[in-house]
């Protein structure tokens, strides 16, 4: 029998936005340099322990925190054993991703540029149609995206008005493809 869903008749939980996102680093002080000296986000916080807070196991780490221009943070573990988190192996490496926005276009030029002269190699401008972005590796693997918006507000507007049907209808066509497949 499946678990029965949560009532939603409570409020909903009420999420303000982004405090930080964490992952693995293999280095934090190849990690620091390209988050802060190559990308300018200034590390605003170290936490160095011996043991995990909520779990209480043993596990030497330091945890690095880069702020970005609205407050939240990019945050990383190093675990001191020079190791890098392992990608899924059943996604494609261009799937899971942490997309940062500029101001414009020319800013978005202006990071590619800046970014292979550090020896980084960038794929685009790829152009979306509501943004442009650049695509990028990390020190860690970790893909980066740089993204500015090119279409108006009223235009974003019109497509977070069609959002539901079109997650519905692709919802449907998984569907579809799915019970195909089990026949």
């Amino acid at each position: 029998m499946p678990a029965e869903t949560p009532s939603l008749a409570a409020p909903p939980v009420p999420v303000r936005g982004l405090h930080h996102f964490a992952w693995r680093c293999r280095d934090s002080e190849e990690t620091r340099r390209f988050y802060e000296d190559l990308l300018g986000l200034p590390l605003t916080h170290v936490i160095q322990a011996d043991h995990v807070p909520s779990t209480g196991e043993y596990c030497p780490y330091v945890h690095i925190f880069f702020q970005l221009g609205d407050g939240s943070s990019i945050a990383f573990f190093d675990l001191g054993d020079d190791t890098a988190a392992l990608p899924s192996p059943n996604t494609p490496a261009w799937v899971n991703h942490l997309a940062l926005r500029v101001d414009s276009v020319s800013a978005l030029l202006a990071a590619k540029a800046r970014l292979e002269a550090a020896g980084v190699e960038v794929l685009g401008p790829t152009d979306h149609h509501i943004i442009q972005s650049i695509y990028f590796f990390d020190p860690n693997g970790i893909r980066l995206e740089l993204t500015t918006p090119t279409v108006p507000q009223a235009e974003m507007d019109e497509h977070a008005r069609q959002a539901r049907a079109l997650l519905d209808a692709w919802t449907a066509r998984k569907g579809a493809r799915r019970n195909a497949a089990h026949g």
